[in-house]
């Protein structure tokens, strides 16, 4: 194979790979479960690749030779950390400080979705799934992702992790069987809203919030709703259990709520007033689950340095 020319400047290489970035990191995301483990896969698959770009031959294209390199990456990682967590799927008796926890994911837009990709694009990023795909091994993992939501073939993934056809095929199956028995019967079975539908309910939720309204709160829950926290262990499940939480500590303390989106779905800074500053102070960020017109799902992600990922201000005045 002839080898493409080694020399490329730093800022051309950047060109080239500028059309997959965002793409890649996802990607990242979706293997790791963590921002900023994915952001240090992409700087360093990046830099690796820049520096080998004279190994480059015609058997790879740019995007599938960086694809390969990240994947790499990923699983290596994986062979020496812990998996990454929600407290709704904590198994009893987990020890507690061993937890990882997942992040949320602030770009709710999946780009360079291959039109043959089995998830669409909210799913490919959606909470819950990104949460299952943690519980795969790393080469389930990595193949379900790269065949199911980047819509690479079965020999351009057998290729990226450097097995056999059929090897990759068996990993899809696996994977694809892990996940579907890890994703709820509940969504499996929902019917999609419409984005208007989202961001009205969003709203109300954030309105009956910000007047300290619990009716209004509950009201706007499905019957199976959850409220979780991490990194606090304990979560709530059904209505009667979220009313009684929220009146006996959350809704004591006027809070503000700006909306943004995560995972795919409506997410919100969540401030508390600060009485001594006079200011909303970042507090959480709240990832929401929607499903057939009611909130199944509040994440609480208790991380005020999330804000600055998610570009919310530290404070508000108002």
């Amino acid at each position: 194979m002839t080898a493409q020319p080694a020399r490329v400047t730093d800022p051309e290489f950047e060109r080239m790979v500028a059309p997959f970035r965002a793409e890649l990191h996802l990607h990242c995301y979706r293997m790791l479960g963590s921002v900023r483990e994915a952001d240090d896969a992409v700087r360093e698959s990046l830099v690796r690749a820049r520096r080998d770009f004279d190994k480059l031959t015609e058997r790879f294209g740019l995007r599938l030779w960086v694809y390969r390199i990240a994947t790499s990456r990923c699983l290596t990682l994986l062979e020496t950390r812990r998996r990454r967590e929600l407290p709704v799927n904590l198994s009893p008796g987990a020890a507690l400080t061993d937890i990882a926890w997942l992040d949320p994911y602030p770009d709710a837009e999946v780009r360079g979705m291959a039109p043959d990709a089995k998830y669409q694009a909210r799913e490919a990023v959606e909470l819950t799934f990104v949460a299952a795909l943690q519980y795969l091994p790393g080469l389930q993992r990595a193949a379900l992702v790269l065949r199911d939501v980047l819509g690479f073939s079965a020999r351009e993934t057998a290729e990226l992790l450097e097995i056999s056809v059929a090897a990759a095929d068996s990993a899809l199956r696996r994977g694809r069987a892990g996940v579907e028995s890890r994703l709820p019967r509940s969504q499996r079975a929902s019917h999609p809203m419409a984005d208007d539908e989202i961001r009205d309910l969003a709203r109300q939720y954030a309105d009956a919030w910000e007047v300290g309204d619990v009716s209004a709160i509950v009201a706007l829950l499905s019957a199976d709703a959850t409220y979780s926290m991490p990194p606090l262990p304990e979560w709530y499940a059904g209505r009667s259990a979220i009313r009684e939480f929220l009146l006996d500590g959350p809704l004591r303390y006027c809070r503000r709520f700006l909306l943004t989106s995560a995972n795919g779905r409506p997410a919100f800074g969540t401030y508390l007033w600060n009485e001594e500053r006079g200011v909303f102070a970042a507090m959480a960020l709240d990832v929401v689950g929607v499903r057939d017109g009611h909130i199944t799902e509040v994440v609480s992600f208790l991380d005020p340095e999330l804000f600055r990922t998610f570009g919310l201000p530290a404070e508000l005045f108002t």
